[in-house]
Parts: structure tokens; C-alpha cells; sequence
């Protein structure tokens, strides 16, 4: 599988050069070049626990990566969830809501994050690389991403949150992190504003070279990749408790990564 910026620019990458790259050169997002059609394959992936399914998908999009290393990333990536099903489908009334909350920050964003510094990890130790991580984050994703890749060897990440605009816990969560690795900017201003240093320091393309940048936000393919799989075990889960032919999914999401998945 190649892929390529929305913009149009630059050469097709491979999935490991497109997840180290994070944003393309040309200030675009990354995208599949096809989409593959599984729709042969829905009724094998049915009964499949969470990190089969995970497997499944995700080999798909990352097929420069061997297939024992792949199912290594994946388990030890929901390891650390306190659900067996890692995502549970619950019944409430006549819903059923897809249960994101399981992972050790307790924010969906673990469901990512936890895949994405385990693939990092994997990848860097391949090349001999490191990766300097710039994040902005509202809350959740800088708290998932540190716990994500702190103490990790080649990696060190710099999280931006606007300062006093995000939940005492969540700063909590990030800010008491103090692995040599983790850094904590409090901004005064926005979370927009923290997103926009990002992108001007991604646009960057000396200083980003020069600074081996990475990217953990949803401008990384492989976050919105990971968020895949979720969608489709809730709904396997539905149909089977309801016999459905269709599920419809009401998503809440803020810069679009969730409901992009």
C-alpha cells in the first residue's frame, strides 16, 4: 500500500515512511492510494476477538511490516486495556454504545495512541532512528500520548495544552508524567492556537529535518487507521445482539479524526 498527500505533492511512501513523516512535505494529509474492499471477508472478521480484527485491518494498510511483528504491535498495544474486549458494545435502552474508555488514560484516544507508540518504538529500532513528538491537545491526546511513548528509547515528545483550559484531571495526567523523555508546555491561548505552532513547526522543512519531527495528532494516518477497527467490532457487536443488516453510528468528534475513521 503507497500513499499520498491530498495536496498532490511530493512522491508516494510506503506505511512506515508515510507514519514517521507524519505530515506530507507539502503541508497535506496522507491517504491511502485504494481502499480495499473486505466485503468477501466480513463474515470470517465477525467472530474474531478485538486484536484479531485489529490484525486484520491493519495489515491491509501496513503491509511493509512482517506479519509476527505486526500481531506483536497490536497485543502488547492492548495489553494495558482493562476490558477483556478492549472496546465493549453495551445496550442502553434501545442504543448500544461502543465503550472507548478502557484504556489507561480512561480518553478513546488511548485506542490509538497505545498502537502508535508501539509502532513508533518498532520502527525506530529498525532504522537506528529518533523522533522528536510536537502534540497539541484540549486534553486527551496529549495524556494518551505520553503514556503512549513515555520512557521509550529514540523517542521524546513535547505536548502543548492551552494553559487552563483543559480538565484538572487531564492535566494532572499529562504534567505528574516525569520520565526524562516527556515534556509539558503550558500555552497561553487556545487550543487552535497550540495546533497552529504545530503545523508552522511541521512546515518547517529545515528545522523538521534537522529536528527528526514526529506527529501523534490526527494528521498521523496511523491514528485514524487504529480508530478503523473499532467501528467495525461495534458493528459486528450490534448485529449479532440484534440481527441487523445495518448499523448507523452517531459519533462525537471534534477535528474530524473519529468520524473520519
Amino acid at each position: 500500500m503507497r500513499y499520498l498527500s491530498t495536496r498532490g505533492g511530493g512522491e508516494p511512501l510506503a506505511f512506515k515512511d508515510t507514519i514517521l513523516t507524519g505530515l506530507a512535505r507539502d503541508g497535506g494529509l496522507f491517504l491511502p492510494e485504494s481502499i480495499p474492499n473486505v466485503a468477501d471477508r466480513l463474515a470470517a472478521w465477525q467472530k474474531l476477538a478485538y486484536q484479531d480484527l485489529a490484525f486484520e485491518i491493519i495489515r491491509l494498510f501496513a503491509d511493509d511490516i512482517p506479519e509476527d511483528a505486526l500481531r506483536a504491535i497490536i497485543a502488547e498495544s492492548y495489553a494495558s486495556f482493562r476490558h477483556p474486549e478492549v472496546t465493549p458494545v453495551i445496550k442502553v435502552g434501545p442504543v448500544h454504545v461502543l465503550e472507548l474508555f478502557h484504556g489507561p488514560t480512561l480518553a478513546f484516544k488511548d485506542v490509538a495512541l497505545q498502537f502508535l507508540g508501539n509502532l513508533f518504538a518498532y520502527v525506530l529500532s529498525e532504522t537506528g532512528g529518533e523522533m522528536n513528538i510536537v502534540a497539541a491537545t484540549s486534553g486527551d491526546t496529549g495524556s494518551a500520548a505520553i503514556f503512549g511513548v513515555r520512557g521509550r528509547e529514540r523517542i521524546r515528545i513535547f505536548v502543548m495544552h492551552p494553559h487552563g483550559r483543559v480538565s484538572p484531571v487531564q492535566e494532572r495526567q499529562m504534567t505528574t508524567v516525569l520520565d526524562a523523555n516527556v515534556c509539558n508546555l503550558a500555552v497561553d491561548g487556545t487550543f487552535d492556537d497550540c495546533q497552529n505552532i504545530v503545523k508552522e513547526l511541521f512546515g518547517d522543512l529545515a528545522f523538521r529535518d534537522v529536528c527528526k519531527l514526529g506527529a501523534v495528532n490526527s494528521i498521523n494516518w496511523a491514528r485514524v487507521l487504529a480508530q478503523i477497527v473499532y467501528y467495525f467490532y461495534a458493528a459486528f457487536r450490534v448485529q449479532e445482539t440484534t440481527g441487523a443488516a445495518k448499523v448507523r453510528f452517531s459519533v462525537p468528534t471534534g477535528n474530524f479524526g473519529d468520524i473520519f475513521a
